[in-house]
């Protein structure tokens, strides 16, 4: 890898971790006073935030970080510097999410979201005005362990998080519903 490359892959940890301060872990009015991601600041502090990087079309750095997940991380963030147009690129993740309910990894206790640099902003987390430090776009997928991120949603919404929320719900919804089918597959 040439020094720019790397370069780059530093100024973008820089870049996440500096917007998860300014877009995650501010308290804010439409989480009932909670931040977008009450857990994000913490994650971060007890390093258990990994990043990694995929730069060519293929998908199998997501599949290795979705095979390979350990419990040492609450959630590994991989930046995406070759993702195709934000549908495909959402299509995508709505899939690989099918695939682990299915049983097509081995694990199926794992839920991955991401952030198309296509999207339109949500407000309710980041009001546009973040002055990003990298010229380069990328896309993000977030990995995660489902059963912890539903358990932690649930601790939430019993404290009032969701009470103001007013974005969409599609992605909780289904995530519920993958998490079902999860303690289904375990009773």
């Amino acid at each position: 890898m040439n020094e720019a490359y790397i370069g780059l892959e530093k100024d973008i940890c820089n870049e996440i971790r500096d917007w998860s301060a300014y877009a995650l872990e501010e308290k804010s009015p439409h989480f009932n006073g909670f931040s977008p991601c009450p857990y994000a600041q913490k994650a971060w502090e007890d390093n258990r935030v990994s990043i990694v990087f995929k730069s060519s079309a293929s998908y199998q750095p997501l599949y290795d970080v979705i095979s390979q997940f350990e419990d040492t991380q609450d959630v590994v963030l991989l930046v995406d510097l070759f993702y195709p147009h934000s549908k495909s690129f959402h299509q995508k993740l709505e899939q690989v999410n099918e695939d682990i309910a299915e049983g097509g990894f081995i694990d199926k206790d794992i839920w991955v979201m991401g952030f198309h640099p296509e999207d339109e902003p949500n407000e309710l987390i980041d009001d546009g005005t973040f002055d990003q430090q990298v010229d380069t776009l990328y896309a993000m997928i977030f990995v995660q362990r489902l059963s912890k991120l539903q358990e932690a949603s649930q601790k939430l919404a019993a404290l009032g998080y969701y009470d103001r929320y007013t974005g969409n719900h599609s992605i909780y919804e289904k995530r519920i519903e993958m998490y079902r089918r999860l303690k289904d597959d375990r009773s």
